[in-house]
């Protein structure tokens, strides 16, 4: 049987359990910088983060397109795109 989603990504569901040994004080600050509340959420930030980690190389490209805009122009590809003037 193949993976449960068409296309396996970090946030499908899919879930493996695991047993790590991870240090008090580490957790205690990834708890606090991601304002999680419980464990779970912290590693649930850490699905945010790989995200994040895996857009960043596309943030430069998009700033580049966006850069020379003004705000006339600026809505204007998106208007192309849905058929509008």
């Amino acid at each position: 049987m193949g993976h449960p989603c068409a296309r396996p990504t970090l946030g499908c569901g899919a879930r493996s359990a695991a047993w790590i040994d991870i240090d008090d004080e580490v957790l205690a600050e990834a708890m606090r910088l991601s304002g999680a509340r419980a464990k779970e959420e912290t590693v649930n930030a850490l699905r945010e983060y790989a995200e994040r980690r895996r857009r960043a190389p596309d943030r430069p490209k998009h700033l580049r397109a966006t850069r020379d805009r003004d705000e006339e122009s600026f809505g204007r590809p998106h208007a192309v795109e849905k058929g509008a003037s």
